[in-house]
């Protein structure tokens, strides 16, 4: 792993820093392919768009000037924005948000359909402060614990409800649903995260003509439920072909898969 803060390459951070004592800020996880990030402009409007909300006065010029240094990185990337370091107590410090590059190299090929099995989580997302409503802040708690649960039950990905019984997303992803032969993604509109993926994939369906509704879905719809994908930026499609120990139609995501043309990402 390589790190760098404010484009200058690190290897420590200091105790007092916000992001550790409150998880004050945002984060964006990214494929980076020969120097190049793969739905650059989506990252950089999310990390803007959260900074925004969070007030913080990040420099996102420092993100390709980081880049300078990885010409030829292939891998993952993960870019951090800190409220940075401050005194004792929640009051907000004067100085500029640090940004901060986590690069992780790996092989990475085009994206392809991945198939898995899934379940509904027993443990629930709880509403969010409104103004930080579809934001990737640093807090991720509950995620963890998510993930401790699915990793017990031995889930690569599976359905969060809310505490009102209706479908938020996966663990570490957003999710499709194919009801009654109609495309459905959760409207997010109390808690959960807006993916760039599933900004990507709705941006495509719309494209293409394929039409998907953007709304509030309850768990009893799950009776109706003929397929299933989880996507995030590292992971196109991930197809679930059983759930819930019932076999789901596998071939509707990979039609859609290609028609969308999911391998191929700028």
């Amino acid at each position: 792993m390589q790190c760098f803060k404010n484009a200058k390459a690190v290897s420590d951070i200091q105790l007092n820093d916000r992001a550790f004592h409150y998880g004050d800020g945002c984060f964006t996880t990214a494929r980076i392919v020969e120097g190049q990030i793969e739905m650059q402009v989506r990252h950089i409007e999310r990390l803007q768009s959260a900074c925004q909300a969070l007030q913080l006065r990040a420099d996102l010029v420092t993100i390709p000037m980081t880049l300078a240094h990885l010409p030829k990185a292939t891998g993952t990337l993960k870019i951090v924005i800190s409220r940075g370091v401050g005194q004792r107590g929640y009051s907000l410090p004067s100085q500029e948000a640090d940004v901060w590059l986590f690069f992780y190299p790996q092989p990475c090929t085009p994206f392809s359909p991945q198939l898995i099995q899934s379940d509904v989580l027993k443990l629930r997302l709880g509403h969010t402060m409104p103004a930080l409503v579809g934001i990737k802040t640093l807090n991720r708690l509950e995620q963890v614990m998510l993930k401790a649960e699915a990793d017990t039950r031995g889930l690569t990905e599976a359905l969060v409800l809310d505490s009102h019984d209706y479908i938020v997303e996966g663990i570490s992803s957003n999710c499709f649903l194919k009801l009654k032969d109609i495309w459905v993604t959760p409207e997010l509109g109390y808690n959960g995260v807006h993916g760039i993926m599933r900004a990507e994939i709705l941006m495509r369906m719309q494209q293409q003509g394929i039409a998907c509704q953007q709304r509030a879905v309850h768990v009893d719809e799950l009776a109706q439920l003929n397929s299933l994908f989880f996507c995030n930026a590292l992971s196109a499609m991930k197809i679930v072909d059983q759930f819930a120990g019932q076999s789901l139609d596998s071939a509707a995501c990979e039609a859609l898969f290609s028609q969308l043309q999911l391998n191929q990402m700028t």
